[in-house]
């Protein structure tokens, strides 16, 4: 079952949220097109700040905006590599710059992940 798995945790005003879905559909593309398994856009339902840790918390959630948890899954960590390498190259994403966001990229989290279990 090797897998391997980058998540993403992000605010995102809701006034953006068409532009959002406008670059996720782009990027989910590209990632597709170049090999990942799945690519997955989630956006907060039923999620409430926690006195400790929350996902508002984690990225400071501001009035006027919503959290989304998003995911890619590769086949491994070498091939989840080789596949960022040419999405960070293809001209379809070359005005992801931090200006030209629908969110705050300073207060975007992710990380990579070895799958433990899938069901």
């Amino acid at each position: 079952m090797a897998r391997y798995v980058d998540g993403f945790v992000l605010p995102v005003p809701k006034k953006n949220l068409d532009a959002y879905r406008k670059l996720a559909q782009i990027a989910g593309e590209v990632w597709k097109e170049y090999g990942a398994l799945e690519y997955v856009e989630c956006i907060a339902e039923d999620v409430q700040s926690g006195e400790v840790t929350s996902f508002p918390q984690a990225v400071k959630l501001q009035e006027g905006e919503t959290v989304v948890f998003s995911w890619i899954i590769y086949e491994s960590r070498e091939q989840r590599d080789s596949i960022n390498e040419k999405v960070m190259k293809d001209p379809r994403l070359a005005d992801l710059k931090p200006e030209n966001l629908p969110f705050d990229g300073k207060r975007l989290f992710w990380g990579g992940f070895e799958m433990l279990l899938k069901m």
